[in-house]
């Protein structure tokens, strides 16, 4: 179903269950779409542990301290000519 935007907001109340029941409802502006209202999806709950062992691979030590000149330009101001 199509409804513009002030039948959207008179009607919103009415639009939900609709909306709810799975019937896809478009609000337009001067007949053109502008956005679907659709059902949030509940989460699918926790992730199980464990879920990518074996698929990400870390190189280096993540705590070892960062090179000098990586830390001096992180925080050098985007106005400032950085010098290799």
């Amino acid at each position: 179903m199509r409804v513009g935007i002030h039948e959207a907001k008179t009607n919103l109340s009415k639009l939900i269950p609709a909306v709810l029941a799975g019937e896809e409802v478009i609000v337009t502006k001067s007949g053109q779409p502008l956005i679907k209202l659709v059902p949030v999806e509940e989460d699918s709950g926790d992730r199980p542990l464990g879920l990518y062992r074996g698929k990400v691979k870390i190189h280096g030590d993540l705590l070892a301290p960062l090179p000098e000149e990586v830390v001096r330009d992180f925080w050098l101001p985007a106005t400032e000519e950085r010098n290799p």
